[in-house]
């Protein structure tokens, strides 16, 4: 039996979100840290793998991880080095993220730091594009801990989450797309591979990792829900319209409560409406960490004869 459903590996953030008054509002972030909190709101046990600072930061996110109940036994110090942080400010396009992270604490990761009985021990182990591009051995330290979960039959699920401050397309694109190649759950974005691959369709995109290896691929699509596509089928699930304020952790929360449910045995559709209800449910509070919602939230949200409710008929 496993002990979790999900081990979660890269860089927690502290965030600083600017509000329509200007005041910035203190919260936490940090795309993995992100997902592993979404899967433990909505029932799946959950642990984090990552190194963080000795000061404030440090010290709150791992009361922050305790208190919503991760294991944080792999959460190891980062010495003299600070805890990351990001700034969210908000304008006509949307959200904008500003990084005071490099030579962050969980930069330091390497391959010793993994627990090879944990991800042995979990029905997913989650990386993404932003665990491999703090350093070079964080990236070596993905590649070991994908490695560790292959060889021990954990399903692994990648987001690509390529972003072009932290490190070129050119650098980028082998390091994601080996991890893709090995993913169970393949997820990206149509921003993501525009930028990455030049691919801007998602039949295109989902027909690209595909031939890599990549057992599952879901391609996000913003309002307009997400594109499933495996080597027997594709299909498109709808988004759930609500009226966001914030989207910086909805495509967190949809990993997260995805994993929970494919966890939970539901079909990667039904999976996929589950989640695309939860990333919607986590844009109605400022933050990626404060809006994500509980089970009974997202299941109020997906009634019986919802067309979310995709285990219906």
């Amino acid at each position: 039996m496993s002990r979790f459903d999900v081990v979660s590996l890269g860089e927690p953030l502290y965030e600083l979100n600017r509000q329509p008054d200007g005041r910035f509002l203190p919260g936490f972030g940090g795309d993995t840290l992100n997902v592993a909190i979404a899967a433990r709101r909505l029932g799946s046990p959950a642990a984090y793998v990552t190194r963080l600072g000795d000061d404030i930061f440090g010290t709150e996110i791992r009361a922050l991880i305790r208190r919503e109940g991760i294991d944080d036994s792999a959460v190891r110090p980062g010495g003299d080095a600070p805890t990351g942080l990001y700034f969210v400010t908000h304008g006509p396009q949307g959200h904008v993220f500003t990084y005071r992270r490099q030579g962050s604490a969980a930069s330091l990761m390497t391959p010793a730091d993994l627990d090879p009985a944990m991800i042995a021990g979990s029905r997913f182990l989650h990386a993404s594009g932003i665990s491999q591009a703090i350093s070079a051995t964080a990236a070596a330290t993905v590649a070991a801990a994908i490695a560790m979960a292959k060889a021990s039959g954990t399903r692994v699920s990648f987001d690509t989450n390529f972003r072009p401050r932290l490190w070129t397309a050119e650098t980028a694109r082998p390091v994601i797309e080996s991890a893709a190649r090995e993913a169970h759950i393949l997820k990206t974005s149509v921003e993501d591979c525009e930028a990455l691959l030049g691919l801007g369709e998602p039949t295109a995109i989902a027909r690209h990792f595909l031939a890599l290896g990549a057992g599952a691929v879901i391609v996000t699509l913003g309002r307009n829900g997400v594109f499933l596509a495996t080597s027997a089928s594709t299909s498109h699930v709808p988004g759930h319209p609500v009226a966001a304020v914030d989207a910086t952790g909805a495509g967190d929360a949809f990993t997260g409560a995805l994993l929970a449910e494919l966890a939970r045995g539901r079909p990667l559709a039904a999976a996929a409406g589950f989640a695309n209800a939860a990333a919607a449910l986590s844009t109605l509070g400022y933050g990626a960490i404060a809006p994500l919602p509980s089970r009974p939230e997202v299941e109020a949200a997906v009634a019986p004869g919802d067309p979310l409710d995709l285990d219906q008929g």
